[in-house]
């Protein structure tokens, strides 16, 4: 099963190594990771994605929370959540139907065109993992020069926060 955890972090030297070692340390797998400060500078909310059993997650999250660096942190899984990634996508784009077909495709999954070359396009795109896995379907692969994601970020819905 797939859990998105939120961490809040000191924003500080070694604190994402050491969470990422704690992963390697025990075979788990790091699927997504995304990480940036927060309206705190000496706070960073790091968001992970990872599979395993609910076992395996609970024990992922005690050992996170032994963490001296760890400063509070949750299983989005537990509650009602919104996730997100970001796509960037680079697509060969030559001749006036190609340039018309990406445009309303773009449209369609609701993304945007961010910059046109004579020979390119390049997609700007939010959604969820799966919106965009299938963006990337309906574009012809040999019409991709390249692909870049963030990772995923997520937050959950209602009054509930994750806070310092």
């Amino acid at each position: 099963m797939r859990h998105t955890i939120a961490i809040l972090l000191e924003n500080a030297a070694g604190s994402l190594s050491r969470v990422a070692g704690l992963f390697s340390a025990r075979a788990y797998n790091i699927e997504s990771l995304s990480v940036a400060p927060t309206e705190d500078p000496t706070v960073s909310r790091l968001t992970l994605v990872t599979r395993g059993s609910p076992e395996m997650v609970e024990q992922i999250v005690k050992q996170l929370n032994k963490l001296l660096d760890v400063i509070r942190l949750i299983d989005l899984n537990e509650g009602l959540a919104i996730e997100r990634e970001l796509l960037l996508i680079k697509i060969r784009a030559t001749g006036a139907e190609q340039r018309a077909e990406i445009a309303r495709l773009a449209d369609i999954y609701g993304g945007r065109i961010v910059d046109v070359t004579e020979s390119s396009y390049i997609v700007e795109m939010t959604g969820t993992g799966d919106k965009l896995d299938a963006f990337i379907d309906t574009v012809s692969a040999r019409r991709i020069l390249e692909v870049v994601r963030s990772g995923a970020v997520g937050i959950l819905r209602g009054t509930k926060a994750l806070r310092a």
